[in-house]
């Protein structure tokens, strides 16, 4: 199965994916900012492509605000009615309602983790099925292939470059959470071809 890295070194053309693949697929993320809005990129591609999602990005991040978690968390109806009516972004009730109730489970990870990034850390490390559950049970709309991709892209699990990408040496130096206190992280499929990917292979 052609992985992510082995597509786009064969198609330096896909510009959109390239430019994702080389400056921000497994590099760590700060904030919780950047998690929610990661995590509603992951949620919003189901479904879809993430070219798609790539394309509609910026959109994304002006509609709800920079994904700040307390002005998306305040969301009523009204905001709601907003979104569905944005042409820029994916007008599905169901999943940007899902955004914001996420935005108020991070909320309610601040007691005893102090945001969503400390729950991260305070879990990690963990198997993809162990995370899955973990998902689950604190937020909504959360299912395996949503879970894999935002912690591969966010730096919690393996596996987001081939060892003999370039920027697999890059991230490293970083040190992402996968590069702590490794215990046998479980990836279930190796290089499975993403379901919600349909334009390219593996991201």
């Amino acid at each position: 199965m052609t992985s992510y890295c082995e597509y786009l070194h064969d198609h330096p053309e896909d510009t959109l994916n390239k430019l994702y693949h080389d400056h921000e697929y497994g590099f760590p993320l700060e904030g919780d900012a950047a998690l929610l809005e990661r995590l509603a990129l992951e949620i919003n591609q189901a479904g879809l492509s993430w070219s798609l999602m790539l394309k509609s990005k910026d959109a994304f991040h002006n509609a709800f605000e920079g994904f700040d978690v307390d002005k998306v968390a305040a969301y009523g109806e009204q905001d709601v009615t907003r979104l569905l009516a944005d042409a820029t972004i994916i007008r599905n009730r169901l999943k940007i309602k899902s955004v914001i109730e996420n935005a108020r489970r991070i909320q309610g990870l601040r007691t005893e983790f102090g945001s969503f990034q400390g729950w991260l850390d305070a879990h990690h490390p963990l198997s993809l099925e162990e995370w899955t559950r973990l998902f689950k049970k604190t937020f909504v709309f959360t299912g395996g292939e949503i879970v894999k991709e935002f912690l591969r892209s966010t730096g919690y699990l393996p596996d987001a470059h081939d060892p003999d990408c370039p920027v697999y040496g890059q991230i490293a130096k970083l040190q992402p959470a996968w590069t702590r206190g490794v215990r046998n992280v479980v990836l279930g499929e190796h290089k499975e071809k993403d379901s919600h990917a349909a334009d390219h292979p593996v991201r």
